[in-house]
């Protein structure tokens, strides 16, 4: 299932532009490293919110623009130090900076992409962006550690999960609705609206990224990946608080010791279906969908509001 932004096509196309100015480097080292990330982007779905976010409310304007390039350069950022901190050679099915360029150069262009959204904000005096985005990468951080902490404890607690995809993954979704918002409103009530809409679509969103570990569908990682680096999962948290103590027993030693055993992940695999972990995680997800849903209703309905709509449903609908 693929998603295709009729009402921001032409906007999605001068942005691509505006990034990749904003993202060069005069260091030819780093310039190459920007044109291979540049080439291997994903799926753009933060800049659609931005811009999705900030045509429902007004015409997109030059501070749109920043602001979605400002979203995109944390959140590459953000990619490239991931696969430092998770040993990770791949990142979309192409080899990773660090895979390539080793992991003290990956830090380094970490960091420049951070500098470069910091620059493109203070040199516009978009001093709102700046703020909405710094308190998500805050987040982001905070949610990392958090999950870091909590997986070599193995204390697996739904309302810690929820607390560390809301920081690591929702944050940053929230805050790109927000700042969207905000570039064409100025009105911090109508943001902060937008910032719990994005929210409850990031969190509905991780909570598909873990269903995808108990899939088959090709998704970029291997299935059982999440159960490898012994990460909190929704499925996998329901399970351990619904099975029998054995059998509780059992899959908390095979995510302490046996992790990385193919036959021993599929074990857990298989308990987690069994014990209706997915059909569980599924629910959750569709309610968060929802209450997002919900949150959008409240604004006329409009072509782009519509395919706000569509871009929320495709998050949990996607098959990658």
């Amino acid at each position: 299932m693929k998603f295709s932004a009729h009402t921001i096509n032409e906007e999605l196309s001068i942005f691509e532009k505006k990034f990749a100015a904003a993202a060069k480097s005069k260091v030819p080292l780093l310039d190459r490293i920007m044109q291979y990330i540049i080439r291997r982007k994903g799926k753009q779905l933060r800049p659609m919110f931005v811009f999705l976010s900030a045509k429902l409310h007004a015409p997109i304007n030059e501070s749109t623009y920043r602001a979605a390039s400002l979203v995109e350069l944390l959140h590459t950022a953000t990619l490239v130090h991931d696969d430092v901190v998770d040993e990770s050679l791949e990142r979309r099915g192409f080899f990773s900076i660090n895979a390539i360029w080793k992991n003290k150069i990956a830090v380094l262009v970490g960091d420049y992409l951070l500098s470069k959204g910091l620059l493109l904000s203070t040199a516009n005096k978009d001093f709102q962006h700046l703020e909405i985005l710094s308190d998500a990468v805050r987040k982001m951080s905070e949610g990392e550690l958090l999950q870091l902490e909590k997986s070599r404890k193995l204390n697996l607690d739904e309302a810690i999960y929820f607390e560390i995809i809301t920081n690591k993954t929702a944050s940053l979704l929230a805050s790109a609705c927000a700042v969207g918002t905000f570039t064409t409103t100025q009105n911090m009530e109508t943001t902060e609206i937008m910032r719990n809409f994005g929210e409850k679509v990031g969190i509905a969103f991780q909570i598909k990224d873990d269903l995808f570990d108990y899939g088959t569908e090709k998704v970029g990682k291997p299935t059982g990946n999440d159960i490898r680096e012994k990460k909190l999962t929704l499925p996998l948290i329901y399970t351990l608080n619904k099975v029998d103590k054995s059998i509780k027993k059992q899959l908390i030693y095979v995510l302490k010791n046996k992790h990385k055993n193919q036959t021993q992940i599929n074990f857990v695999i298989e308990q987690v279906i069994e014990a209706g972990g997915i059909e569980y995680a599924k629910q959750k997800m569709l309610t968060y969908r929802d209450e997002a849903l919900f949150i959008l209703h409240q604004f006329d309905k409009t072509a782009v509001r519509d395919e706000l709509e569509s871009l929320v449903r495709y998050t949990t609908d996607r098959n990658y």
